[in-house]
């Protein structure tokens, strides 16, 4: 598969040969640059709620409503930066029920092709979690695909094993797979 290069519009922020993480914005022109990211973590196979081949105005479209999300404080979307290219992002989703108002959740880890092996979804897991502590959370959860999902990486990061769900979702290239239901304590709960 042909990875193409998400590169950076803004030209605020330069950094050469290292990882940089930062917020995402609406204002910041990113979701194209994401969806380029979604449409190719898809299509090789990452299990992140969407079919393969997905359009990438439908992308789009995705990325623009988590943003707005974003916006409204509901979410935090976190971009993985190698100088202007977009290698990664993850979301800590903040809409928690009134009786939840300890824990978040992390969704849609994703790392370009390119750059899996390289510690980039460590970064942005630690980021997410250092900004869910800064948020007063003190429960984070979080789903992987049984098939080809990134336990080994929350594992690795302190995360637990609650269970399996089998049969839980397509895989984007059709058929079924199950989801693994994950948790860390960051901080005590009163």
């Amino acid at each position: 598969m042909e990875c193409a290069c998400i590169y950076r519009k803004s030209q605020d922020i330069m950094r050469m040969n290292s990882i940089e993480i930062e917020t995402l914005t609406p204002a910041a022109g990113t979701q194209d640059m994401l969806a380029e990211l979604l449409v190719a973590t898809v299509a090789a196979g990452g299990s992140v709620s969407f079919m393969h081949p997905l359009a990438p105005q439908a992308a789009k479209a995705f990325w623009e409503k988590s943003l707005a999300a974003a916006e409204r404080g509901e979410r935090t979307v976190l971009g993985a930066w190698d100088g202007e290219v977009l290698v990664g992002t993850v979301t800590l989703l903040l809409d928690s029920p009134p009786n939840q108002p300890h824990r978040a959740e992390i969704a849609k880890l994703m790392t370009s092709v390119d750059y899996r092996g390289r510690g980039v979804g460590t970064r942005l897991m630690r980021a997410a979690e250092s900004l869910a502590a800064e948020k007063g959370r003190k429960l984070l959860v979080l789903d992987t695909a049984t098939e080809e999902g990134a336990s080994g990486l929350y594992e690795r990061l302190g995360f637990k094993l609650a269970g399996e769900i089998p049969d839980y979702a397509l895989k984007p290239h059709g058929g079924l797979t199950g989801t693994l239901i994950y948790w860390k304590r960051i901080g005590p709960i009163s």
